[in-house]
């Protein structure tokens, strides 16, 4: 009876564990699609939104257009910058203190931008035409920086290209040295070499030196390698995958 009570608490937990993990997975799906739409309507209307500067920016004269292009220019130069810094730090882990800044300069980047969007609902024409030279002001030193961090990011990631690419362009001509030395034997040719030096300092070889006189002992230490054996005329033929089968001759 103990037992009996012990598996169905088991099978309980197991049960209970199953469908806590059903809830966390479909809590994550539904979370991540969420954020997926996010990004999708957060995507479009930033689109909408940049067309429609641009649209200011070139049909419109005077403080509209100068407010809309201003907008533009702080909006391009802050996306372009968030983009190289955070895939360049996925290879360069240095870029994070860059990163740390840009995080700063964003926060003065939203703030010119919303206040450049309140303006665009101004309708005293005359006191933003009168701020217009604090904007642009404003303007250029925030896309400076934010230009000066991506361009930097950029030299950074060239400089270390460059430098592994002159590193593996040395190996290359080192190995084509060594490819294109034809007076060094074949590793075949050594280990053949070594193979039959082995067999002639057998027993059966020393027998033989002992017969010989001093003129082939002293021809032997001349010549500490061997020369390599003949071919076995009665072994098998060695063939290459680029030979032609042999043709069969044809018997009566």
């Amino acid at each position: 009876m103990e037992v009996g009570a012990l598996v169905i608490i088991f099978a309980l937990v197991v049960l209970f564990a199953f469908l806590g993990l059903g809830a966390w997975a479909t809590v994550k799906a539904v979370g991540a699609a969420k954020r997926g739409v996010d990004r999708t309507i957060t995507q479009a209307r930033r689109t909408v939104e940049d067309t429609t500067l641009r649209a200011r920016s070139l049909g419109q004269v005077g403080v509209t257009g100068a407010l809309a292009q201003l907008r533009l220019d702080l909006r391009t130069s802050m996306r372009a910058t968030q983009a190289a810094l955070y895939q360049g730090v996925q290879a360069d882990a240095s870029l994070k203190e860059s990163i740390a800044l840009f995080e700063r300069l964003s926060r003065h980047g939203h703030e010119l931008d919303d206040e450049l969007k309140r303006l665009e609902q101004e309708p005293d024409r005359k006191r933003i035409a009168e701020r217009l030279p604090e904007l642009r002001e404003r303007t250029a030193k925030i896309t400076e920086s934010a230009d000066s961090l991506r361009w930097s990011a950029r030299d950074r990631a060239r400089q270390f290209a460059d430098e592994d690419l002159a590193a593996l362009s040395a190996q290359i001509e080192v190995e084509s040295s060594a490819l294109r030395d034809w007076s060094r034997e074949s590793v075949d040719d050594l280990t053949a070499a070594a193979a039959a030096w082995e067999a002639g300092q057998g027993p059966g070889a020393g027998a033989g030196a002992s017969g010989a006189g001093a003129g082939a002992a002293a021809s032997g230490r001349a010549s500490s390698v061997p020369e390599r054996p003949a071919l076995d005329p009665s072994g098998p033929a060695v063939s290459y995958p680029w030979q032609k089968a042999p043709r069969r001759e044809a018997t009566s």
